[in-house]
């Protein structure tokens, strides 16, 4: 019995171990990594009182008129505190601020100002553009959660304390095989009998694009022997995805290879357009993940189940593709009886349909059309313009 394609999804990620190990990067090469443990703030941001934009510093009270500068503080100095009666300090954006002085004026809501004073307007609030020592963080505070992952605001955090090396959750040994000998390579020469091998390499470059580098091992042989000896020899991965050779009637010699190496199946069917054949397990302390071998469904199933099983892998909270809410532009059908990836294009809050949702699982050029996908429900068979759709955006 065919599962549902949320149960499936759960029963895949139920299988998932988040990896126990980590490792120490540098600074610049921890981009799209996951923190293996929490990173404290230690350096007070700001690490002192400054200014927030070019302007006068003074010590704030009511009524003020005219104020005599009596020092001009740039970025990188660092004055004693001076002020006498009615004075002010000129000051520019990030100065350190000396402890006589609270609240800034800026130079352009100054009535008038030269090189020797200043005419205050009637309103000033205290504290205005005075950005105080550790109001943004707190030294002990925890800036990074343990598995977050990494993106270029964090590295921005990161280098704002000064560290240089971070710990990061080690990234699972991952191998992708293809089935068929009518495959061909793409620097191959193919006959009309001989198709390209265009699934490694899709799913390759969709695991990259979420920072997950992939060995390739080749074409599984159709042969009995030959494919348990191929298979054999990638038990020492963690995760082992497969495409094409386990829909029905055809050989089976993935599924013989993989039981030929203590294969536990969890779940062989979908119930779901394209990805009816999927097939997930363990062999050993393998995670197998079999996609269907048509080009468009090993695309989008490798995007719907791989990719959250190998964020979830890291130990992240994004193991699941987040979803937006679409207004449906046009008209399109389902079958019904079973859930269907719907291809579209989103734009400006709007979904439209691909094709009116006629393609087949073969084809390619439907998603160099599309940005968008809808997963349908079993009972869905007509969707009416203007009805509002959960939608998942492409990468």
């Amino acid at each position: 019995m065919n599962l549902e394609f949320y149960e499936a999804r759960e029963a895949l990620l139920n299988l998932v171990k988040p990896q126990e190990m980590s490792t120490t990067l540098p600074l610049e090469n921890v981009l799209g990594r996951v923190c293996a443990k929490p990173i404290i703030c230690t350096k007070n941001l700001p690490s002192y009182d400054n200014a927030a934009l070019d302007g006068f510093a003074f010590s704030y009270k009511e009524n003020l008129d005219k104020l005599k500068i009596v020092a001009t503080i740039y970025a990188g100095d660092v004055i004693e505190p001076s002020l006498g009666e009615n004075e002010c300090y000129k000051i520019m954006t990030g100065a350190k601020v000396p402890q006589d002085a609270d609240t800034i004026l800026a130079f352009e809501d100054a009535l008038s100002y030269n090189d020797s004073e200043v005419v205050f307007p009637k309103h000033i609030k205290k504290g205005n553009a005075f950005r105080f020592k550790g109001e943004e963080q707190k030294k002990g505070a925890v800036l990074i959660q343990k598995g977050v992952k990494l993106n270029p605001a964090h590295i921005a955090m990161l280098s704002a304390q000064g560290i240089t090396h971070v710990s990061v959750q080690t990234t699972p040994r991952i191998v992708i095989a293809s089935t068929g000998d009518e495959l061909k390579e793409p620097w191959e020469d193919s006959s009309e009998d001989e198709i390209y091998n265009c699934n490694a390499y899709a799913i390759e470059a969709l695991l990259n694009n979420y920072g997950f580098k992939t060995d390739y091992a080749g074409v599984i042989p159709d042969n009995l022997e030959k494919s348990k000896e191929f298979i054999g020899k990638l038990c020492n991965y963690d995760i082992l995805i497969t495409s094409g050779g386990i829909s029905m009637g055809e050989a089976d010699f993935v599924k013989a290879g993989l039981d030929a190496h203590n294969f536990k199946m969890a779940f062989h069917g979908i119930n779901l357009k394209p990805g009816r054949p999927t097939m997930v397990g363990v062999m050993g302390k393998t995670l197998v993940i079999s996609l269907p071998g048509n080009p468009m469904a090993a695309y989008l199933n490798a995007f719907l189940l791989v990719v959250p099983a190998l964020l979830k892998s890291l130990g992240t909270n994004l193991s699941f593709l987040p979803t937006i809410t679409a207004s449906n532009e046009t008209v399109f059908r389902c079958k019904g009886g079973r859930s269907e990836l719907v291809l579209g294009f989103y734009e400006n809050g709007k979904f439209q349909v691909t094709r009116d949702n006629k393609y087949g699982s073969g084809m390619l050029t439907p998603l160099l059309e599309s940005n968008a996908l809808f997963i349908s429900t079993t009972d869905t068979t007509l969707v009416n313009t203007g009805e509002p759709l959960d939608i998942i955006l492409l990468p």
